[in-house]
């Protein structure tokens, strides 16, 4: 098939279906790699199965994370579908409520209310405490490696290391750590392109225990206030909201437990990629211990190789044109990050690892939903790296990473490593 048969919207939207089976089982986890070759192969924008399409292209995936009339599927779009009943499920209306699931005017507002997260003088306040905690890890990871000979870095250091940090920064009590990773690992389902009954029950369960918890949170900070984060959001939002503390605790519920969740799965996983695809190869690591001045473009190449979310969707705000073809009003489509990571035309040779690439890679988003914990994440990558490859010179993986089935949040659940 040729791509202007493609562009001229021949494709048979069938033909993509035993691609995202591939995506989701065990090879296509453990290596995505050919699956976005062949979707790419298909065209730059693809029908999707169910209507709507799949973006393949860096420029086109571009252009619709950075365009003003691409937006995500808030509650407004929702309604609007044949099928609305299907977006009636709590865990899935829980996260259309949040930042990455509100467009303008209201997106715009609440994301102006928190500013710059993580500006410079944040990160530089935070950094000893994350590099104390990548320090007591790494020192967990130790003991296991002398006792056992062998650890699950996922577990030991990639999933705590990012709980570790937004909690403190929070002021969540440690002990509420374990309960909040299970919780979000269950809770991410209702967040799949097309979950399963099964799997909006369990992401439900988890919705009531992940509403709990932040709702007590606020509540219990609202009666101790100090001078923490949440103590400055709660003071910031009942002004904006003087005669309406609902509204107020609403807003607060939803924002703490986003940035919280969000900046879990996806970095834990970052981490762990960044140690399996530096420590597989003795030469990379060894190259990359002496030139520490890399490590940013280690992460980098980390992001671009194999991002933590395989796609993202948007829809068309109004009739448009996306690489030749004609998108309608209210139209899906889905961003394929990998494929676009790997479009050779904006990343040459894109299947080879290269730490000196310098390329181009869209993981973190764009636009008005550019992620929010961008600085903060390439800086707990920055310090577990740097540490990592000082202190264990010979690390190396014992047995390939185990990946959650998954189609859109990457997951890696085990990655054992040994000395």
């Amino acid at each position: 098939m040729t791509a202007a048969g493609v562009i001229r919207g021949t494709t048979d939207r069938r033909a993509v279906v035993p691609l995202l089976r591939r995506l989701r089982s065990p090879e296509g986890q453990a290596n995505p790699l050919p699956v976005w070759d062949d979707l790419r192969a298909l065209g730059e924008v693809v029908p999707a199965p169910w209507g709507g399409y799949f973006v393949t292209g860096f420029e086109a995936c571009s252009q619709i994370l950075r365009g003003r009339n691409w937006l995500v599927p808030d509650f407004a779009w929702q309604e609007r579908r044949p099928d609305a009943a299907r977006w009636q499920d709590p865990a899935t209306r829980e996260m259309t409520r949040t930042l990455s699931r509100l467009n303008p005017p209201v997106h715009t507002f609440q994301r102006r209310a928190l500013g710059n997260l993580f500006d410079r003088h944040t990160l530089e306040v935070m950094r000893p405490q994350v590099d104390a905690h990548v320090t007591r890890l790494l020192d967990d990871l130790d003991l296991q490696l002398r006792l056992r000979g062998e650890a699950d870095f996922a577990t030991t250091v990639g999933d705590q290391l990012p709980i570790q940090t937004v909690g403190h920064w929070l002021g969540i009590p440690a002990e509420h750590f374990p309960h909040i990773l299970d919780f979000t690992h269950r809770q991410v389902h209702a967040q799949e392109l097309i979950p399963t009954k099964s799997e909006l029950a369990i992401s439900a369960e988890a919705t009531l225990e992940m509403r709990a918890f932040f709702t007590g949170l606020v509540a219990d900070r609202r009666a101790h206030p100090g001078d923490d984060v949440l103590s400055g959001w709660i003071r910031y939002w009942d002004v904006q909201y003087p005669d309406d503390r609902a509204a107020a605790d609403q807003m607060l519920y939803d924002l703490t437990m986003f940035i919280t969740i969000a900046s879990l799965e996806t970095t834990a996983t970052m981490l762990a990629n960044a140690v399996w695809f530096l420590t597989r190869d003795p030469a990379r690591a060894d190259w990359l211990r002496r030139h520490p001045d890399h490590v940013d473009d280690a992460v980098d190449e980390v992001l671009r190789y194999d991002p933590p979310i395989h796609l993202n969707s948007r829809f068309a705000a109004d009739d448009t044109v996306l690489a030749g073809v004609p998108i309608a009003k209210d139209t899906t489509v889905h961003v394929l990050y990998g494929a676009a990571n790997h479009d050779p035309r904006r990343n040459p040779e894109p299947h080879v690892f290269d730490i000196r690439r310098k390329g181009g890679h869209l993981t973190f988003g764009g636009g008005a939903h550019y992620c929010l914990g961008t600085a903060l994440a390439r800086m707990e990558a920055r310090l577990l790296l740097t540490q990592l490859l000082r202190r264990f010179p010979t690390l190396r993986p014992a047995a390939c990473p185990v990946y959650a089935n998954r189609m859109v949040f990457r997951r890696i659940t085990s990655l054992k490593v040994t000395t």
